[in-house]
């Protein structure tokens, strides 16, 4: 059996206040025998689009550094939620982490299905304002088993999660920030409409 630690918390504009919350919900998590922590998307900054280049760090940087060791410590797979990646020639990217128990990175996903909301006389959103989609599905071994990786609207595509079905991932994570528009109306009803499709 796997057990799962699905880490909720409230997001600050404050990275280190974010990541010291992160820290410590980690290691409560792996105290309570989890085998994987799931932190959220976009854990370290506040989920605002012109927020984005103001978090974003390069691959190898110190919040990736930090991530490494936070699973090595707590001697846990980490699904490092979502971060704000610099990436090259400028982009930015909404990208998730994976690292094993002796913290080597062992999967980096990132968001392929950007979510634009534009509601006449109400919500207003558009993360291709600011991000760049990726390009492909992700999986990873685990001890457990295959894994597979994807990040919020990612799930409203039957196809990407056949994909790692294909795959033979055993298990999908979803880090997410749904929205309060949506939310409700949605995100149960994805994940059983996956469940159902695979």
């Amino acid at each position: 059996m796997v057990k799962v630690g699905m880490i909720q918390m409230v997001v600050l504009d404050d990275e280190r206040a974010n990541m010291d919350r992160a820290e410590r919900f980690v290691g409560e998590v792996a105290g309570l025998g989890a085998d994987f922590a799931v932190l959220p998307e976009m854990f370290c900054c506040p989920y605002d689009t012109h927020q984005f280049p103001k978090y974003a760090q390069p691959d190898g940087g110190e919040r990736h550094g930090w991530l490494s060791r936070l699973a090595q410590q707590a001697g846990i797979y980490l699904v490092a939620g979502s971060v704000p990646e610099a990436g090259e020639h400028g982009r930015i990217y909404n990208t998730s982490y994976v690292f094993n128990p002796i913290g080597e990175e062992i999967a980096k996903h990132r968001k392929v299905h950007l979510f634009d909301i534009d509601i006449l006389d109400g919500q207003k959103f558009l993360e291709s304002e600011v991000l760049s989609g990726g390009t492909s599905s992700t999986t990873f071994e685990t001890k457990f088993g295959k894994m597979g990786l994807m990040i919020c609207y990612d799930i409203r595509f039957p196809v990407f999660s056949q994909e790692m079905m294909r795959e033979k991932a055993n298990v999908v994570f979803v880090p997410a920030s749904f929205n309060p528009t949506t939310g409700p109306a949605h995100w149960e009803l994805l994940f059983r409409a996956r469940a159902v499709d695979n």
